[in-house]
């Protein structure tokens, strides 16, 4: 095996293997070292172009029957390709704002860090560190804050290009990207209001700064729900928008539920398709007021539905798979209105919080074919029945909360409440909260660039 000799030192000193392209150590030094081996391998990158030009590049070459390293020379940068895996390696594990900053030191490492490949591997690191990802306060400008698995906070972002929006939240996360909705501007009576019979939709990659606004979806009657399943491929997703038809036959003599109908925009063709009326319309939670609370779990998309007694407790799940099949779910026991579908431990799990009890209850469905509730844990709330929960997320094993006065993780297998000191983000207007990883991952679809547009004033 032949190394240039910056980098045969760089792999004594960070215990980087080469053996295979893009292979991924699973040793704790690499997690912690790749801002000297980004360093270094800068360095060595620019002094590599400095003299690739010169004959007579000295290098090193690992002798097989002595193990011992010789100098070589050779006349090209190009002879030491098998370099850029261990680069490959090393940048999987950078940050992605510094890898934006990488992709501007020369047109070698820009594409490789363009390449699909390589933000596969990358986007494989970033889900062994996610964090939480917090939007406190809906509003016109989208201030993010990431929290770490301690509950402090380690960064905030102030989403670009959502000038002259009307309120802003964001519905879900997946793989680095966030589906964002707010109410289109119409003009009535000479006055510009918000349409609050239809939603505009983006999916956006907050850490890139771009965004993809989707086209317009059918004319609804009222308020449309949406719901996003992503899959099966890296970076493909559906968009399932429940609305109210304004026109379809015989609409005079059809009641209301019976116009209500469901359409799905996909990312591989970039267009709405409508699959027609449905049996059930997935409940608006008053805690989340453009869109309807839903859980993607193993590549099905959950919501609630409303009781038939209350509309803002709910009745049974409404469950829709990648293929556009529907299904009905029946609740374990009666429920309240703080109550929330998450995916915890790769599972669909029910929070229920019961405020006059002081009590919440997670349950979690384990068979998915044949749908049976376990009650996992029953635990005492550590705050008053007059404080509400306002959002409620999970990540790997452990629950998010959001109430009225304070934020706090709950870790279900011991019982054990964690409040979080998050001044910083006290003021709270229909809070939401995901779990989040960064990624380099394409807005449109899978490395499309036909369908992103960064800062085109279209796509906003």
């Amino acid at each position: 095996m032949i190394l240039s000799k910056p980098f045969l030192i760089h792999n004594q000193t960070d215990n980087v293997s080469i053996s295979s392209p893009f292979r991924n150590s699973s040793s704790d030094s690499n997690k912690n070292t790749w801002g000297t081996s980004f360093s270094f391998l800068l360095s060595s990158n620019l002094h590599f172009h400095s003299i690739s030009q010169r004959k007579g590049e000295e290098r090193l070459e690992m002798d097989e029957t002595t193990d011992e390293c010789v100098y070589q020379t050779t006349d090209k940068w190009y002879d030491i390709e098998h370099v850029e895996n261990v680069l490959a390696n090393i940048l999987s594990r950078v940050p992605v704002k510094s890898l934006l900053v990488c992709k501007s030191v020369c047109k070698r490492w820009r594409r490789l860090i363009s390449s699909q490949a390589f933000i596969d591997v990358q986007l494989l690191w970033s889900q062994k560190n996610s964090v939480y990802i917090v939007y406190p306060y809906m509003d016109m400008m989208m201030k993010l804050y990431l929290v770490n698995n301690s509950g402090e906070i380690t960064k905030s972002i102030n989403f670009p290009y959502c000038d002259n929006l009307s309120l802003l939240t964001v519905v879900c996360s997946f793989d680095g990207l966030l589906c964002c909705i707010n109410y289109p501007w119409k003009v009535d009576s000479g006055m510009v209001v918000e349409d609050v019979t239809d939603v505009e939709i983006r999916i956006c990659n907050p850490v890139t700064k771009k965004a993809l606004l989707l086209p317009r979806g059918s004319p609804s009657k009222e308020k449309p729900s949406i719901g996003v399943a992503f899959g099966p491929k890296i970076n493909e997703y559906k968009i399932f928008r429940f609305f109210n038809a304004k026109r379809i036959s015989l609409a005079k003599h059809q009641s209301r539920v019976n116009r209500r109908q469901c359409e799905v925009y996909s990312s591989s063709t970039g267009s709405w398709s409508v699959i027609g009326r449905v049996p059930y319309y997935p409940m608006h939670s008053s805690h989340s007021p453009l869109g309807s609370n839903h859980v993607f779990v193993n590549g099905k998309i959950y919501w609630f539905i409303a009781s038939n007694e209350d509309p803002l407790i709910p009745g049974s799940i409404l469950m829709a798979d990648i293929e556009e099949t529907f299904e009905t779910i029946n609740l374990p026991k009666e429920v309240t209105e703080h109550s929330y579908l998450v995916n915890l431990e790769g599972h669909l799990s029910l929070v229920a919080v019961y405020d006059e009890d002081e009590i919440v209850n997670i349950w979690i469905l384990k068979d998915r074919n044949e749908p049976k509730w376990e009650l996992k844990c029953s635990d005492h709330i550590p705050f008053s029945n007059d404080e509400c929960v306002e959002f409620a997320v999970a990540r790997e094993n452990e629950i998010f909360f959001i109430t009225s006065n304070h934020h706090y993780i709950y870790d279900p297998e011991h019982g054990f409440w964690q409040e979080l000191d998050l001044s910083s983000i006290s003021e709270k207007k229909f809070p939401v909260a995901f779990a989040y990883t960064e990624s380099l991952l394409s807005c449109g679809g899978r490395m499309d660039p036909r369908m992103e547009y960064i800062s085109d004033k279209r796509s906003i």
